[in-house]
């Protein structure tokens, strides 16, 4: 699907909440062969600057290197049935929040590979709490430098950023709020309420969907 202008998600700074939220994406790369794709963590380094880190073993890792790169992170999204909007001749649709990354990819040295992948887990074990957080520091002597050696940290310096929020601003407000409510019958919740946060924002609905991710 090409998103058109009601769904394009232009609030920079709430896309980048949203994927510092997800913490997750899939990492593509175009080499002579094939296109080369990687699902991962993923954890701003900087404002500008998104770090990973690899299994050496992936035939990706040979082709990052001073490339550019996209990385894709979807957010909640679901099917959503026309017979939903209590509207005529409608057709099935598919409703989703998601944010592409573009850029050039560098490898970092052991140093700040060691330090990206502290940061990461601190980011998500400090989502945890109250448990107490895990550190490297309860690994066994040795163990940690022995599974460093089997990965490759890099960076994507982020050059462009594109958000879709694809979530039926081109309906009226009537027949959005039924699709939310089916939704959430459905069990799909987190959806639901990212369309009802653009129904009280039609204007900048990047601003709300952010807010609710972060």
């Amino acid at each position: 699907m090409t998103p058109g202008a009601p769904y394009r998600w232009r609030d920079e700074a709430a896309i980048r909440a949203f994927v510092a939220q997800a913490g997750f994406g899939l990492l593509c790369v175009a080499g002579p062969d094939k296109v080369h794709v990687v699902h991962l963590p993923l954890l701003w380094l900087d404002d500008r600057r998104i770090g990973v880190h690899i299994h050496r073993a992936n035939p990706i890792v040979r082709h990052l290197e001073g490339q550019d790169a996209l990385i894709v992170v979807t957010g909640p999204h679901g099917y959503v049935s026309p017979d939903w909007y209590g509207l005529p001749d409608k057709v099935p649709t598919w409703n989703y929040l998601s944010a592409e990354l573009r850029g050039p990819m560098a490898r970092l040295d052991a140093d700040a590979t060691v330090a990206q992948i502290d940061a990461l887990s601190h980011d998500q074990e400090a989502r945890l709490a109250p448990k107490p957080v895990w550190t490297r520091d309860k690994m066994a002597p040795g163990s940690f430098d022995r599974l460093l050696g089997g990965l490759i940290g890099f960076s994507m310096q982020v050059e462009t950023v594109h958000g879709t929020a694809k979530l039926g601003q081109d309906k009226p407000e009537a027949a959005r709020a039924g699709v939310a409510e089916a939704l959430d019958a459905g069990g799909n919740g987190e959806l639901a309420a990212l369309m009802r946060a653009t129904m009280t924002d039609a204007v900048a609905p990047g601003v709300d969907i952010g807010a609710d991710m972060a």
